[in-house]
């Protein structure tokens, strides 16, 4: 059976190498591909390329030697060489800082192209997270689409990595829309398979919460886009509190990523 690659997207920078050390473990740990892109935007010398893509290669190899790895150097902006790649892929990751038009594909104001578009989960990881060591996956859930796709990615995960899994349904004050009842998280995290999982059902600022309930974290997972206390969660104030000020990686599911 062939695996989905997991898709790094590197330009040189810090938080690039960290995309690539968390690509290469995931890789190995899916027994997938690494995939390696480096884009080359309009107007931007293609020189420093092919260094940038023999590094990241290298430090992808010496950190697991066993993975099969690819590269390409792919013309155009960063945001829209990863959401082509991300047609055939099980995840892409990038690092939040130093990717210039990356990072503003995911948290700018009008630069949403991979959070919006990419088709498989998209993982954002900071350079300055050192061990990135942690004990649980968080995973937000509200009932929608993306956040079933959520619990899906954050459970297989934590499988994967021997984590425990902590599913957090946010209420915002003041409404009874969407409303998650205890029955219904606990069968959607249970039908997945998640029956150790702390499940917490919470009032207020979702962003608060999470960034709360994940400080012993190893993996953040929310979905793009939701309803009720996640609504939104990429697209505004609460995505990027959570990406700026979250002590671990960061996983989003694209609205695309769930057929929606």
């Amino acid at each position: 059976m062939k695996h989905k690659p997991v898709v790094v997207g590197v330009d040189g920078s810090p938080a690039a190498d960290v995309a690539v050390r968390w690509g290469a473990i995931e890789a190995a740990a899916l027994r997938s591909p690494l995939h390696v892109v480096y884009a080359v935007p309009p107007g931007d010398s293609p020189s420093r390329a092919g260094d940038v893509i023999y590094k990241a290669v290298a430090q992808a190899r010496g950190l697991q030697p066993r993975i099969v790895i690819d590269s390409r150097i792919e013309s155009g902006s960063p945001s829209s060489a990863l959401v082509k790649a991300s047609s055939s892929a099980a995840v892409v990751v990038i690092g939040s800082r130093g990717l210039g038009l990356m990072m503003g594909a995911l948290v700018g104001s009008t630069g949403l192209d991979l959070a919006a578009n990419a088709r498989c989960p998209v993982v954002v990881v900071r350079p300055d997270l050192g061990s990135m060591a942690g004990v649980r996956v968080v995973i937000g859930y509200d009932g929608s689409p993306a956040s079933d796709t959520a619990l899906d990615f954050g459970l297989g995960y934590a499988r994967r990595h021997d984590l425990a899994v902590r599913v957090v349904a946010a209420q915002p004050a003041g409404t009874d829309l969407h409303r998650i009842t205890e029955a219904e998280l606990r069968a959607a995290v249970h039908e997945r398979g998640g029956h150790d999982a702390e499940l917490i059902q919470i009032t207020g600022h979702p962003a608060e919460h999470i960034l709360r309930l994940s400080a012993d974290a190893s993996l953040i997972v929310l979905g793009a886009r939701g309803r009720g206390g996640f609504t939104g969660m990429l697209l505004g104030s609460v995505s990027q509190t959570v990406l700026h000020h979250a002590d671990c990686p960061v996983a989003v599911i694209p609205a695309a990523a769930t057929g929606g």
